[in-house]
Order: C-alpha cells, then sequence, then structure tokens
C-alpha cells in the first residue's frame, strides 16, 4: 500500500520545474566573501539541483542564469561572471552528455562572446540526442524581448501573406516563443526571499504554481527541492475548472 501511493504521488510530480536562482551576492555578504565567490558556490547548487530532477526524472529543468537586466551589474562582476560561464560549461558539459541530460539555451546569444556562442552552439549540437532531463539555461533572456520577437515573426508573415490577422492565436504566438518543444512550467521555485517573477517565461507562467522560499541559492540542496515538490503536490491544479470537476476527472482516470 505505502509503494502504490508512493508511485501515485511521483506519477503527480511536475513534469517542468523553472527556477530564479536569487540570493548568491547576499550569501557572500553574509560570510564576508567577495560577491564572486557567492556565485562559485552557487554553481554548486545547480549541480545539486540537476542532480535532483535527473533522479526524479522531472523532464525539464529552467534556470534564469542571467537576465538582459543583469548587464547593469558592475562590469568587473559581469566579467567574472561569464568567465565562470565558460569555464563550467567546459567542465560539466561531458558530465551532462554522460548523465543523458539534454542542454538547451535560451536568450539572446548576440551579446555574448564570440567563443561563448560558439561553447552554447557545441554544447547543445553534443546533447542534442539525450532522452533524459532538458536542462534549459535562460541567458540574456527577457520574457517581453521573447515576446516582441515572436510578434514580430508573426508580423512578418503576415506582411509576407502566410497569414491573416485573424489566424493568429495563442497556439501560433506560442510556436514563435523560446522553448516551443517544450511543456510550460509545472512549478515555479524563486530563492532569496523575493517574491516577483522578474521578467522571466512571462507567457509560460501564466497557470504555473508559484514557490518562494528564503533559502538562498548556495545553500538549495535535494531536501529544499524536495520540500518544494512537495509544496506543489499539496496544490489542486483547476485550470479555470472548479473544485468538483477536477476531483470527478481524477476519479475517472
Amino acid at each position: 500500500m505505502q509503494a502504490e501511493k508512493e508511485v501515485s504521488k511521483q506519477s503527480h510530480y511536475p513534469k517542468h520545474i523553472a527556477i530564479i536562482m536569487d540570493g548568491n551576492g547576499r550569501w557572500a555578504k553574509n560570510r564576508y566573501l567577495p560577491r564572486f565567490m557567492g556565485h562559485i558556490s552557487g554553481v554548486k547548487a545547480v549541480k545539486r539541483v540537476v542532480e535532483y530532477c535527473d533522479a526524479q526524472n522531472i523532464q525539464v529543468l529552467t534556470l534564469f542564469a542571467f537576465s538582459s537586466e543583469n548587464w547593469r551589474r558592475p562590469k568587473d562582476e559581469v566579467s567574472k561572471l561569464m568567465d565562470l560561464f565558460v569555464g563550467t560549461l567546459d567542465k560539466e558539459i561531458k558530465n551532462l552528455s554522460k548523465k543523458n541530460v539534454r542542454l538547451k539555451f535560451i536568450g539572446e546569444r548576440e551579446a555574448f562572446s564570440a567563443k561563448m556562442q560558439q561553447q552554447m552552439a557545441d554544447s547543445e549540437s553534443q546533447t542534442e540526442n539525450n532522452t533524459g532531463l532538458t536542462l534549459v539555461i535562460a541567458a540574456n533572456y527577457g520574457g517581453h524581448r521573447d515576446i516582441t520577437l515572436a510578434m514580430q515573426k508573426v508580423a512578418e508573415k503576415v506582411k509576407l501573406g502566410e497569414l491573416e490577422p485573424s489566424d493568429i492565436d495563442e497556439k501560433l504566438i506560442s510556436a514563435e516563443l523560446s522553448i516551443p518543444d517544450l511543456p510550460e512550467p509545472d512549478l515555479f521555485i524563486r530563492s532569496g526571499g523575493e517574491k516577483r517573477i522578474s521578467n522571466f517565461l512571462l507567457w509560460q507562467l501564466a497557470y504555473t504554481e508559484f514557490h518562494f522560499t528564503d533559502e538562498l541559492w548556495p545553500d538549495f540542496s535535494a531536501e529544499t527541492m524536495q520540500n518544494a515538490v512537495d509544496d506543489y503536490l499539496t496544490r489542486q491544479r483547476r485550470f479555470g475548472r472548479t473544485s468538483e470537476q477536477v476531483e470527478n476527472s481524477h476519479e475517472a482516470d
């Protein structure tokens, strides 16, 4: 009976988890360390969370690594972040590939160095046939920009006569966004105590369940992730329906 309950619980796990990894700087400050040390420790937390999602058969994990607004940070910090990004990718791509993880990047790559753009492309190519966890890294990404670029593509099709304005619907717009081939996030997590989504996956988070925690990102562990998932499992996802309709549909299943 206990085993059956565990299987049932697992079947309701989120398929796609999206995370804003907040609190690296404050973590370092609390320890009287340079801010950059917080980012280094944050990479270790990423590894733990990827391992958790892989072990729990989560289909997709999307991490907000660098927003389009983060360019406003001090130049030295941004430069070190870019170096850390490149170095981590170099070290981890083989390990990710061995674990059958597929890596994808979303965001505007043109702002990054040619070397980084090539690494991103090579990493995607190296893992494109993997069938395990899909790890999506949002880098130089912004939700407003994502939607804007999608609408520009749609407008171009209208201009060329390939579409009528009346043809435009949610499905068509979704197909032009950054991750059209993946399920929309079931669970959104933000660390560090802030309670906002900061221009992250604005379209895709429409029906996502939110979980906010005061824990700073470098302290994130498998237990932290499990707490967030357990919180998610207490929610009833209605998608506009009544509670009774949802319960009846579960009984029919």
